[in-house]
């Protein structure tokens, strides 16, 4: 078992939704030696970090020089969360996110394994494209066809990790629809939940794509959503435990229809649903996920019991607790 309190921690995409939410989970551990990385830039993210206590912050950029030309500087850390990435589904850049998510990643990695160090790093359930069943990891990695690139990217590093031999000394986590605070900043990748408390709020009614497949109706497109303190507790423990290593589904393991998703902001908010289906736009039809399932049995199987916040129970903690006072986690 690793002990979180013992040496220093170093988070990238510390300031951004997964990141900084695991950050709070670790403050609520009593854990604050943690060195953050990730790429302010020019949004809001910087104020996920205000409530949070951290040792250091570095630039996502000078961290890759550290690791590169200087890793004696980053001596102390002996547990990594990498976290930081290109998250956008809808980015075409393949370059970028080469760069940004694979290759970076790769740094990273090495760095850990040299230096004995647990390292657990966001891979995505955009990585199994459109397979429409609960997949267990041990489905083979050359089988998946992500539908986009930002899930290629993904899938690249989980490929890479088992062709070198390092990814049953690593952790891989297949993040499925995470939603909850701290997600401000993300813009139109923000979660369904986030989007329409505002368009509610705003206009009265929710939007929601039509389907495309006759076997879905219209807002009956199934995801496995997922509550982001619950994501986050599931991580810290597989970084806890030896025998968590390779690829993790981390999800509810229920499919719920977008429907269940935004009536239960409705009620949250004490309103009566009222939906408004619109077209989706053409560019996004062929790379659509229509259903979505995390099979846990694995995650499971390496004793962590903790049971998923209830849908309803989530969103109402969210839209109550943290969008309607503008709230982040830590406030």
């Amino acid at each position: 078992m690793t002990d979180l309190t013992k040496g220093g921690i170093l988070v990238t995409g510390g300031a951004g939704f997964l990141g900084s939410a695991l950050l709070w989970e670790l403050n609520r551990r009593g854990i604050s030696n943690i060195l953050v990385s990730d790429f302010l830039g020019k949004d809001e993210k910087w104020k996920n970090l205000i409530p949070l206590n951290f040792r250091d912050y570095v630039e996502a950029d000078d961290l890759r020089t550290m690791l590169c030309e200087q890793p004696r500087r980053l001596s102390e850390i002996k547990v990594i969360f990498h976290l930081g990435a290109c998250s956008s589904t809808t980015e075409t850049d393949a370059s970028y996110l080469i760069r940004n998510n694979f290759e970076y990643t790769k740094v990273l990695a090495h760095f850990a394994m040299d230096g004995a160090r647990r390292f657990v790093y966001a891979s995505s359930a955009a990585t199994y494209g459109s397979v429409a069943a609960a997949m267990p990891e041990s489905v083979a990695l050359d089988s998946l066809r992500p539908l986009n690139m930002y899930g290629y990217s993904k899938h690249l590093f989980d490929t890479y990790a088992e062709r070198s031999g390092m990814l049953p000394a690593i952790t891989g986590l297949k993040y499925f629809n995470v939603f909850g605070p701290n997600e401000y900043h993300k813009g139109d990748m923000r979660s369904v939940v986030n989007k329409v408390f505002h368009q509610i709020q705003e206009t009265g009614k929710a939007r929601l794509f039509k389907s495309y497949r006759p076997e879905f109706p219209d807002g009956g497109q199934r995801r496995d959503f997922y509550y982001v303190k619950d994501a986050v507790a599931a991580t810290v423990f597989l970084a806890e435990h030896a025998d968590g290593g390779g690829l993790f589904n981390l999800g509810s393991g229920e499919p719920n229809t977008f429907l269940d998703l935004v009536n239960a902001v409705f009620e949250a908010l004490g309103r009566k649903p009222n939906i408004e289906f619109i077209d989706m736009p053409e560019s996004l039809r062929s790379k659509y996920q229509y259903f979505t399932c995390a099979h846990t049995s694995k995650l499971r199987a390496v004793g962590y019991d903790r049971q998923p916040a209830p849908l309803r129970e989530a969103v109402s903690d969210y839209v109550r607790c943290y969008l309607t006072p503008g709230k982040h986690l830590g406030d």
